[in-house]
């Protein structure tokens, strides 16, 4: 009898194949959106996904300050942060956030919905967050991401 035997592929830094491309999030809900991109950022969508590396594309965000939060989120929600010592609590709108910069809410939306840990922070560092229309990583040449089509 003839037996066939299949390897598990575990993708690693060398193996992972990535790719680079372009989301505009004007007009995206934040939290849709941002939750798509972590899945681009962390490779689910991949067939070779590995839980433990970092298989990710490398994803670029435009438009970043022309997010929309449904119902009245903008302004009643609070982001809430701590400084470490007593009485250290801060919270602040995404409104007043999109006022001191215009990025921080989608990197925040997108920073919770990665893994806690060394690979989380890792992951983060693929996503490249701008205000404008102009990137820097024109010579990526990267690909424009159509979220909708994602499931």
């Amino acid at each position: 009898m003839d037996t066939v035997s299949y390897k598990t592929l575990s993708a690693n830094k060398e193996t992972a194949n990535k790719q680079w491309f372009v989301v505009d999030a004007e007009g995206q809900t934040l939290g849709r959106m941002a939750s798509k991109i972590a899945k681009v950022l962390r490779g689910k969508y991949k067939t070779n996904f590995t839980p433990h590396a970092d298989c990710g594309d490398y994803v670029i965000i435009t438009n970043a300050g022309k997010i929309v939060m449904t119902g009245n989120k903008m302004k009643d929600r609070k982001i809430f942060s701590h400084t470490g010592y007593p009485g250290g609590q801060k919270r602040i709108s995404p409104t007043e956030m999109l006022a001191k910069d215009e990025t921080s809410v989608v990197r925040h939306a997108v920073k919770g919905m990665l893994p806690k840990n060394k690979l989380g922070a890792a992951i983060l560092r693929n996503c490249y967050i701008y205000a404008g229309d102009e990137y820097e990583q024109e010579a990526q040449k990267p690909k424009a991401l159509n979220l909708n089509d994602l499931k």
